[in-house]
């Protein structure tokens, strides 16, 4: 138990399930378990029920399209196919790998699922989206005891009840971190996956982060750590070893401190339980590229379409937009936004739809267009 007067400890959990698009599709189709799965097909991807009831799968192999990889089981991913790979590059890969069509209204399903599974034990929940939650453990029952004289053994304990919760709830599993801020715990969550539990205190950051690279923490993208690793800073142990004039001088006074801080496992965020939507957007990238006028009745479909399921997701969250905009991407790549704010926030498809399509003809329309896209801004309560 934990000793009388005894400091309560910060215990900070990130739960990430594991491949969870994948996942949720091998609990449809338990034939494929342990084979190479891709997730991102559309449509005409759907498997075919064979007379003796079996299921024939498409596969990447052939592939041709502009579609992306959406997420890969593990036995994908050993053959080099990670999210946000073009399905083509992917195909030349894995060609063999199936290929199925994303079905996102069953993966807010068990997202919900597993989220209350989570919540029956700790319901103090930063939920920062489909797959993955924060945790804070600190005030759980029993998270501050000491098992079998390991002082953190009430709060590996009340991980691994989560980890058994989610389990019995959906049938998928996850991974946690478990350690004092929520950096470290993101971190610690990718340690040991799949199926990972991780606890981790300071005494843990120089044998289990230090060797890690730079690029693992989250907060350095590729242009920092291009930067780090052209001063000779590959892991985060060499990232520790410098000081914070030193790094202040190469990134900045604020994001060279950050830097400094974060190599230590410093961080003293807390865990958010609510926050407002900043913006709200739908967006489509095109099979092929779509002209303006020769593809007019198509795009129009489409525009109507995004605006209208825009308005849902407004109406579902109980929110009104006061800005509309739109985002283009043309066939060069180049990428245009357009907003209009309002007199009066809407949130009705007619109004969305009406908005976007002013934004629109602020916009030259010579060249064929990969993406088209419509958000909602400045967002209030209705």
């Amino acid at each position: 138990m934990a000793t009388s007067g005894a400091r309560k400890r910060r215990w900070i959990a990130h739960l990430d399930m594991d491949a969870f698009y994948a996942s949720v599709e091998l609990l449809r189709y338990p034939d494929l378990k342990g084979q190479a799965v891709v997730i991102g097909g559309g449509r005409r991807h759907q498997p075919v029920i064979q007379p003796d009831g079996t299921h024939h799968y498409a596969t990447l192999a052939g592939y041709a399209g502009r579609g992306v990889v959406t997420t890969a089981t593990y036995a994908a991913r050993d053959h080099g196919v990670f999210s946000g790979m073009g399905l083509m590059k992917a195909a030349l890969r894995a060609p063999h790998a199936v290929l199925l069509p994303v079905d996102f209204e069953q993966y807010r399903r068990y997202s919900r699922l597993f989220k209350a599974a989570v919540a029956e034990v700790a319901p103090v929940i930063e939920d920062r989206g489909i797959d993955e939650i924060y945790i804070d453990l600190s005030d759980v029952p029993g998270a501050q005891d000491a098992v079998a004289h390991d002082p953190a053994g009430g709060a590996r304990a009340v991980a691994q009840q989560i980890r058994n919760n989610v389990k019995q709830a959906t049938g998928l599993s996850c991974s946690i971190g478990v350690t004092p801020n929520k950096l470290l715990a993101k971190l610690a969550s990718e340690l040991d996956k799949p199926d990972g539990l991780t606890l981790l205190t300071e005494a843990d950051i120089p044998g289990r982060i230090w060797p890690l690279a730079v690029r693992k923490l989250n907060g350095i993208g590729p242009k920092a750590a291009a930067k780090l690793q052209a001063l000779g800073i590959v892991t985060l142990g060499d990232l520790a070893a410098k000081d914070r004039p030193y790094l202040t001088e190469h990134f900045g006074r604020s994001y060279g401190r950050w830097l400094f801080e974060a190599a230590r496992g410093q961080d003293d965020r807390p865990v958010v339980t609510h926050s407002e939507a900043v913006s709200i957007s739908r967006e489509t990238t095109f099979d092929r590229d779509l002209h303006a006028v020769r593809d007019r009745t198509e795009l129009s479909a489409v525009f109507t379409q995004l605006a209208g399921q825009l308005a849902t997701d407004l109406q579902r969250k109980g929110l009104a937009a006061r800005t509309i905009g739109i985002k283009l991407r043309f066939e060069d790549f180049k990428t245009v936004t357009r907003d209009l704010t309002l007199p009066e926030p809407v949130a009705d498809a007619a109004a969305v739809r009406h908005a976007a399509g002013l934004c629109l003809k602020r916009v030259d329309l010579g060249r064929r267009l990969r993406l088209l896209g419509v958000r909602a801004g400045a967002l209030v309560r209705l």
